[in-house]
């Protein structure tokens, strides 16, 4: 480190193409620098090496013995230098990574199934790890550099958290069918009556849905609150109980025969589904390749 600082790095630089053309002019054209610079250059080299290092015998330019000693290591030097500046390449086929997800058992139904899919056949190196946790939780791991990314519905992220729009979902409401009109649906009077199912890590989370009803003075009555998506419908049949959640969340009815699905009879806004990281990660080529794929992957088909 010490020799390095009584040396101009750009000096570096004029050397290698003095030792490369072994002739002032061409090494000028070079380094697209004037020849009277690259003069002074091999000057100012020539007094730090304490020698000539180009000699002119018999018309032509020759390297000195100590410059042909310089040559390879000095080659070798700047190629690991120029490595060290690049912008690095991401091959996933060729990667060895793990990265650490959070996201509820509703995405990982909806996403991981492709996203695995789609790592086995390109990049079978990147292994995944998945957690769940509440949205507050999430955005602790991610701060602490416990998270890689973290999906899900965030209406408000701190400044060094950045997100992107995965999809967008409508939500749809679930009961057991004998407990609806005949219309097949419940008035809003109706649907606040009944007793009803909060999908949430938190029993007193207050989600989407809770919002949109407050911002209207209305309120409805939590009798389960879960944080497992798979029960949700499992615990409808044969009870009074609504569940009102994203409509690819409900693509498993068909599976229960006696239940039914209606729009909810209240103006609820789109579920934004998002996924979201620290910005320190923006530039890690592995984790841009990995975004890139997940929302990919998370596109409907």
């Amino acid at each position: 480190m010490d020799e390095l600082r009584k040396i101009d790095l750009n000096l570096l630089l004029a050397l290698n193409a003095l030792l490369v053309e072994k002739h002032v002019t061409r090494a000028a054209v070079r380094l697209h620098r004037s020849q009277p610079a690259v003069s002074h250059a091999l000057a100012q080299l020539r007094a730090h090496f304490d020698d000539p290092l180009l000699v002119r015998q018999q018309g032509r330019m020759v390297l000195t013995s100590r410059a042909q000693a310089l040559a390879e290591p000095l080659q070798d030097a700047l190629a690991s230098l120029n490595g060290l500046l690049a912008t690095p390449v991401f091959d996933p086929a060729q990667a060895k990574r793990r990265f650490r997800l959070s996201l509820s058992d509703y995405a990982s139904r909806i996403i991981l199934p492709t996203l695995v899919q789609h790592l086995r056949n390109t990049a079978p190196g990147i292994d995944l790890a998945i957690s769940q946790a509440s949205r507050e939780v999430m955005m602790g791991q991610l701060q602490d550099g416990e998270l890689d990314l973290a999906l899900g519905v965030f209406n408000e992220v701190p400044a060094d958290i950045n997100s992107q729009a995965l999809f967008s979902e409508d939500f749809v409401s679930v009961a057991e069918r004998s407990t609806l009109p005949a219309n097949g649906a419940l008035s809003l009077e109706q649907w606040l009556a009944r007793p009803h199912v909060l999908m949430a890590m938190r029993p007193d989370a207050f989600d989407e849905i809770e919002r949109a009803l407050a911002a209207h003075g209305y309120s409805r009555h939590i009798a389960l609150a879960l944080p497992h998506w798979s029960a949700a419908l499992e615990v409808l049949p044969g009870t009074d109980l609504v569940l009102t959640v994203a409509s690819r969340a409900a693509t498993s009815v068909a599976r229960f025969d006696t239940l039914a699905t209606f729009t909810p009879p209240f103006p609820l806004p789109p579920i934004a589904y998002q996924q979201v990281w620290h910005s320190r990660k923006d530039n890690d080529p592995a984790h841009r390749w990995l975004r890139e794929t997940l929302y990919a992957c998370s596109q409907p088909r």
